[in-house]
């Protein structure tokens, strides 16, 4: 949080005679960027849904609905068609048509794109006319709905006219129009963008949806300091914040003018660490890299207590998972998938000792610090965990801003990760995480750079097996491979409580998304 008065920048930001249906609410990061498809960052995204439209939407219990596109067939296992809303306009008047979606799909394909690995598994569009879309595949897709409701639909026009027909390449830090602006369907409109400060959106006059809250203002605030974002809302100067830390969920709840909405979040918190390198970028080991040892990667895992972090650290508000998958729903709930390694110190130096590292080594831990709950004090938990093997950690946490785009040029040895969203089936986790980094955004998340081809195998065969039974195999062992090899090191679950003033309703869904369009602001006086 920078210096400036908090209460000053909201004080001018939302005008009093609007304040019953202004929101003014909080976390700790900030947006990404506005460009839709450069970061597939959960905040990132959940606000520009607000902005933006999907052919498909998700309702209060993540189910697919109808939004840009009304109905829906299957024509076989390769064919779909799509007959999209008629009357829709884009925020500054231009019309919505299949040139839009034809456009929006092939963007969101390239590569510099975060979701091209879903982009690429909806095959080709095909205009059929104004408001009709083809999609033809060349395998099949056993989520094919839930991909295509990763792609925002853009204005082709408004791309081509302000230069932005790519997505921005956030990565290399380069600034675009869309990063900063923005053009959709959506219920709300973009006022002003001041990365890091504000952000202000007001109510879309033409939307096409029903509206079921109130609100007709949105001011967004960042606030990095957990004690400043209480003491925010108790105070009254925000409305909502989105991610209450969990040692003050108890005081937010005996607080008279404050409620805690609670729920848990599709979202799994992970280690990973560099298995591709000959030597470590950021270790002490030289000429060889310690985490290509199985026996190394295994003693990490069975050196962390995970029960004390969700115990003391988590304040109980974390789930501990042997899964690297968001949801126990996208393993089946299978024990045998869930189950963890043993918390076993002595047992990890012994493998720390059979790979020879018996006085362990030292490494560089990279860690966001406004992205995750608690992701930064999770790291320094481990480091001293991790000394107990003789592993010596030096932690370097940043703002997300920073961290994202150092981990996606696989700048780093060894990262704390998150992963989650709306879809429940374990492919939209093992094409960009399990699988060998390839073309067309597989393996985009791999950031380990790991190279396991049976496992890849596995979860290539899965993602294009019909037959429902199968399938179910396959995934299975996709699980049990991955976790055999320990490529990463599954934490826990966590929780996402809400809180807000007692006067705001708003709808939790498990994907940690607020739909601005669902919020009621009711009058305090």
């Amino acid at each position: 949080m920078k210096s400036w008065s908090f209460a000053m920048c909201l004080a001018l930001a939302a005008g009093s005679a609007a304040q019953a249906q202004t929101l003014r609410w909080a976390s700790q990061g900030d947006v990404q960027t506005l460009d839709p498809v450069s970061q597939n960052e959960s905040f990132t995204n959940s606000v520009n849904g607000q902005i933006y439209d999907f052919l498909v939407a998700r309702d209060k219990k993540l189910a697919i609905v109808p939004s840009l596109a009304t109905e829906w067939k299957q024509d076989g296992p390769l064919k779909w068609t799509f007959k999209l809303r008629r009357d829709v306009k884009f925020h500054d008047g231009r019309p919505f048509t299949a040139d839009d979606v034809v456009f929006s799909v092939q963007r969101s394909k390239l590569e510099t794109s975060q979701i091209a690995q879903y982009a690429n598994a909806l095959g080709e569009p095909k205009k059929i006319d104004d408001h009709t879309v083809e999609f033809n595949l060349t395998q099949f897709n056993p989520i094919f709905l839930e991909h295509l409701n990763t792609v925002y639909i853009l204005s082709k026009s408004w791309c081509e006219e302000h230069k932005v027909t790519k997505p921005q390449d956030f990565r290399n830090k380069e600034e675009t129009f869309a990063a900063r602006n923005a053009n959709g369907t959506g219920p709300y409109m973009l006022v002003t963008r001041q990365p890091d400060v504000k952000t202000v959106l007001k109510r879309n006059p033409t939307y096409w949806g029903k509206f079921e809250g109130n609100v007709q203002d949105v001011v967004y605030t960042p606030i990095a300091s957990a004690p400043t974002r209480v003491a925010a809302l108790i105070s009254g100067e925000v409305d909502f914040i989105l991610d209450p830390p969990p040692p003050d969920l108890g005081r937010l709840r005996s607080t008279p003018g404050v409620k805690v909405i609670d729920g848990v979040e599709n979202r799994v918190i992970f280690i990973g660490m560099d298995q591709a390198r000959d030597e470590l970028l950021y270790g002490s080991v030289k000429g060889k890299n310690p985490f290509k040892d199985l026996r190394v990667r295994r003693a990490l895992y069975q050196a962390i207590d995970v029960d004390n972090i969700k115990n003391k650290l988590m304040n109980g508000q974390a789930l501990p998972t042997g899964a690297l998958v968001p949801s126990p729903v996208g393993s089946g709930n299978d024990p045998d998938v869930e189950k963890r390694l043993p918390y076993d110190v002595k047992a990890a130096r012994k493998l720390m000792a059979d790979a020879g590292y018996p006085d362990g080594f030292e490494v560089t831990m990279d860690c966001p610090n406004n992205r995750y709950i608690n992701d930064e004090r999770i790291c320094i938990a481990l480091a001293n965990m991790w000394a107990q093997i003789k592993l010596k950690v030096k932690i370097n946490a940043m703002p997300k801003v920073t961290y994202f785009p150092k981990t996606e040029k696989l700048d780093t040895s060894l990262y704390l990760f998150g992963w989650g969203g709306s879809t429940l089936d374990p492919e939209v986790t093992f094409t960009p995480i399990y699988r060998n980094r390839g073309e067309k955004g597989v393996g985009e998340y791999n950031r380990g750079n790991y190279k396991d081809d049976e496992l890849d195998a596995l979860a290539a065969a899965s993602t294009r097996e019909v037959d429902p039974a199968k399938r179910k195999e396959l995934i299975k062992k996709v699980f049990l491979r991955h976790n055999e090899q320990v490529h990463h090191i599954p934490l826990h679950r966590q929780f996402i409580p809400w809180a807000a003033r007692a006067n705001v309703n708003v709808v939790h869904r498990p994907d940690n998304w607020l739909e601005i369009a669902w919020v009621t602001v009711k009058p305090t006086n």
